[in-house]
């Protein structure tokens, strides 16, 4: 690892006023929950995506919906915080980083302990009735789906209750809004684990003042970031912290 431009990273994020993080699916890589596009490993590789996670097929056809998409939505619920996670929830408990912003739907950041955290494609915790608006657990909808109650009705008003995650045909919720106004006055943003491919979250990084960059692979905002780091997360946000914390 490039040990100046870890270097170089800590200063910039000391010498910023305000710092933000944007988390896309290579964070969660090494909790052991596999990407969407890379290849041999990626979810989309035997699936695709606008059959599994759509709203024409959650709407038209819940069947297919609950017994593909809806698994692989549950089949993240058990992963644990790697050390990325646990790092920027020390980080943003220091008042090194703000918040994150990420499209990651996998509560890992929630799990780890962040708490301004914009979830700019949803979560895998929670559902909700399209009628009322009732919240409810994830497994709530399991336990229905288990019993055979499919599409599964809200207890309240007999509504429909369907997953927080935004799917393909979905509008984005309030968070992107949010996170949208959040890089306008940011001085840094960290963009972690994104190739920056699916819009428009990766408009965000087109606006932020200075970018940080720590992929595995290349980024459609490499020629942009003013340090690009190509390494692991974990590891390359341990070595940061580690030069932002030592005496």
């Amino acid at each position: 690892m490039n040990k100046s431009l870890i270097e170089k990273a800590a200063r910039m994020i000391k010498d910023s006023a305000k710092v933000m993080v944007l988390t896309g699916a290579g964070i969660s890589t090494e909790s052991g929950i596999p990407d969407f596009r890379s290849p041999n490993t990626g979810l989309w590789e035997n699936i695709d995506p606008m059959e599994a996670l759509s709203t024409a097929v959650l709407y038209n056809d819940p069947n297919k919906f609950y017994k593909e998409g809806f698994q692989m939505l549950l089949s993240m619920t058990n992963a644990e915080p790697n050390k990325g996670h646990l790092v920027l929830a020390e980080m943003e408990r220091l008042g090194y980083i703000k918040g994150i912003i990420t499209q990651n739907i996998d509560n890992l950041h929630h799990k780890a302990g962040s708490k301004y955290i914009l979830e700019v494609h949803g979560n895998t915790r929670e559902g909700s009735c399209l009628d009322c608006g009732e919240i409810v657990g994830l497994n709530v909808l399991e336990g229905k789906i288990n019993k055979g109650e499919i599409p599964p009705k809200c207890e309240k008003c007999g509504g429909l209750l369907r997953p927080n995650v935004v799917f393909f045909g979905d509008m984005l919720p309030e968070d992107f809004n949010i996170a949208w106004e959040e890089i306008d006055d940011c001085d840094l943003l960290i963009v972690i684990g994104s190739s920056l491919s699916v819009s428009p979250v990766n408009y965000l990084p087109q606006k932020a003042k200075k970018l940080i960059i720590i992929n595995v692979g290349p980024t459609m905002m490499d020629n942009h970031g003013d340090i690009v780091i190509r390494e692991k997360s974990g590891m390359v946000l341990e070595e940061i912290f580690k030069e932002l914390t030592k005496n």
